[in-house]
């Protein structure tokens, strides 16, 4: 069957902007993948438009129906995500402590599929060359490691993220949900939901609201 190059033109015109728009809705995320879904968009937006585009008997309003039909599958799983604690669970998995107190939970390591090789590597990569040295570690969802070393104080992830709360950071501090709910009420916030970025740095919280 001969190819119509004017179809195939209209399609990679199509693919291109949509792949423009997708960048400048959802953010910059996509251009340096962090989590599975940024990924997932990344992968199955190429595969759509390689895969569609020199195939004839799809026309360009299929074609184009299959980009917005995507588009609004990413929206939904983003939005879902940045407001849903148990969605971004399943979307983009929950980091993972695999080091405390210079001992290794193994348990954890297995359930994150880290094996001690790619441990001792990742924390040899970080001039760290026993575990001994190591305070806290956990393994972020983008596979990198956050470590924290005994001479060190700060906790270096957010208590709070998009309004969810880190339930890890509370068990690194010793603290619960309730006096975390306090403090953002004494913050002048109505709730954990009103907060963007909460942060525990130095045994003090620092709020970043919605709309302050």
């Amino acid at each position: 069957m001969q190819l119509d190059y004017t179809q195939l033109f209209i399609k990679l015109g199509l693919g291109i902007l949509t792949l423009i728009i997708q960048i400048n809705l959802f953010g910059k995320s996509n251009l340096a993948p962090t989590t599975a879904l940024d990924q997932l968009q990344n992968y199955v937006l190429g595969a759509v438009i390689g895969g569609i585009i020199y195939n004839p008997s799809i026309t360009v309003l299929q074609f184009l129906l299959v980009l917005v039909l995507w588009t609004l599958v990413v929206f939904i799983l983003k939005f879902a995500r940045d407001h849903n604690r148990f969605v971004r669970n399943i979307i983009d998995g929950k980091p993972v402590q695999v080091i405390k107190n210079g001992k290794v939970l193994v348990a954890n390591c297995m359930k994150a599929g880290i094996s001690a090789n790619e441990l001792m590597f990742k924390l040899r990569s970080r001039g760290i060359y026993s575990v001994e040295k190591v305070k806290n570690c956990i393994f972020e969802q983008n596979g990198q490691l956050t470590i924290i070393e005994n001479d060190e104080a700060n906790i270096r992830f957010p208590i709070i993220s998009d309004g969810q709360v880190n339930e890890d950071v509370l068990e690194l501090i010793h603290r619960d949900e309730a006096w975390l709910d306090q403090e953002v009420q004494v913050a002048g916030y109505n709730s954990v939901n009103d907060v963007f970025l909460g942060e525990y740095i130095s045994g003090e919280l620092r709020f970043t609201g919605y709309s302050k």
